[in-house]
């Protein structure tokens, strides 16, 4: 007894002088561990509502369960969100004010509209505010072993990047075309076709290690390797149903999601709040579809095919509908800052990100309808315009003015009304998302 109490007494005394600092990091890691899991957790089975519906008697155990584990994605959704809100709202005026005296204006096209000059010179790249409180709330909640998160957290930074370099030739150049088409696809279809690779082996493998093994086996077998229904593609309405892509069909829909859904949140960030309202109202409804995505309980209730990890990704949605509504406060009419390309490209790359991990690409493209329709608006004008041009010798246009919102505006809506009436028809949208998603 007397040598064991001495054998602690030593090992008490090694860790006090020789592993001082181990303890250190060890407790910080504690005290980070317990603040989160003490607030809220994402686990079913922790946290006061599920203990308490424990404790209570039903005859329905299974929906007693499923309600009970609604108290963890409550708690998550306020506690990261509002993280993320008032992190927007106290750095706002920070931001704006360093933006403005580096003379970060945003620059006009001599060909927009007359009501837009007197934006000129209104502090841009005011997305970084959101990325900023995006990073923060994030990082601080989310499990950091979770590998979806990763990926859309580098995809979002990496459109984000692009954005930066597009947004700082405008100003320093005094540019207002910034980065050339070309170049800006070219890094957007660099980072898309990466994400894409990785993630259609990343749905079917539970683990980073299990991603490399199918990954290699697929190069070992000439790439003619399967992948399971999880990543094929979902058909609304018919759940059971899931159409193969295969490896390179799986890369090219998801290349096309993530780099289309980038470039049309892009074109439809043209006026004041127009675009960062439906950014909000599309990644809260993902939010809830990775939940459920994530859940073996909710995805068998549901039908939906169980990838787990993709829970997670609510904290990222969470925190990017808390740092948009931030962003709002400060780009509502008049607005003090812009988002930019920084903002609006990385946006709509974490959309589409998100969108693929959860198997809900068709989905994405009815609850972003105004996103598609700004889109094909610019496609269908530019495309039109050529056609008329080589055909008749002069170019006619199919819209007063493209994207689809400066065409009302020649029409004679204000700036307010386009806003407010894109907002509702995303708000019905979205709704029909999500019935479509449950149906």
């Amino acid at each position: 007894q007397q040598k064991r109490m001495k054998e602690h007494t030593d090992l008490v005394t090694k860790l006090g002088k020789g592993e001082r600092v181990v303890m250190q990091g060890g407790l910080i890691g504690v005290i980070i561990l317990g603040f989160q899991r003490a607030i809220f957790s994402n686990e079913a089975g922790l946290g006061s509502a599920p203990i308490a519906a424990a404790a209570a008697k039903t005859d329905s155990c299974v929906e007693q369960g499923l309600v009970s584990m609604t108290g963890t994605f409550i708690d998550t959704i306020i506690v990261v969100s509002m993280t993320a809100l008032v992190i927007g709202i106290v750095a706002g005026p920070w931001v704006i004010r360093k933006l403005t005296e580096l003379k970060i204006g945003q620059p006009v096209r001599g060909y927009a509209m007359e009501t837009h000059l007197s934006k000129s010179g209104t502090p841009t790249m005011g997305g970084v505010l959101i990325l900023l409180s995006i990073a923060i709330s994030t990082l601080l909640w989310f499990d950091w072993s979770n590998r979806f998160v990763w990926i859309v957290m580098i995809v979002t930074f990496g459109f984000g990047a692009i954005g930066w370099a597009d947004d700082w030739r405008k100003v320093v150049n005094k540019d207002p075309e910034g980065m050339r088409s070309r170049e800006k696809y070219f890094w957007q279809s660099v980072i898309g076709l990466l994400a894409a690779l990785y993630l259609a082996f990343a749905i079917s493998g539970a683990s980073n290690a299990e991603v490399w093994a199918l990954f290699v086996g697929w190069v070992s077998s000439g790439f003619t390797i399967d992948l399971p229904h999880a990543a094929g593609l979902l058909v609304p309405f018919f759940k059971e149903v899931s159409y193969p892509l295969g490896v390179a069909g799986f890369v090219i829909l998801s290349y096309l999601v993530i780099v289309g859904s980038s470039n049309a949140v892009n074109l439809t960030d043209g006026l004041d709040g127009l675009a960062i309202m439906p950014v909000i109202m599309v990644g809260s409804a993902l939010g809830i579809f990775a939940y459920v995505t994530g859940s073996s309980v909710f995805s068998k209730y549901l039908l939906f095919p169980h990838i787990p990890g993709t829970g997670e990704l609510l904290i990222f949605c969470a925190a990017m509908a808390g740092a948009g509504l931030a962003f709002l406060w400060f780009n509502a009419h008049p607005a003090q800052v812009f988002m930019g390309d920084v903002g609006a490209l990385a946006l709509g790359g974490a959309l589409g990100t998100i969108a693929v991990i959860v198997r809900q690409e068709i989905v994405l493209a009815i609850m972003g309808g105004i996103f598609v329709v700004e889109a094909l608006s610019v496609m269908l004008q530019v495309s039109y315009f050529k056609y008329t041009k080589r055909r008749f010798g002069q170019g006619r246009r199919l819209l007063k003015m493209a994207p689809l919102h400066h065409h009302f505006e020649m029409l004679g809506w204000e700036q307010v009304t386009v806003v407010i009436r894109f907002w509702i028809i995303t708000g019905t949208f979205v709704a029909a998302g999500m019935g479509i998603f449950y149906a």
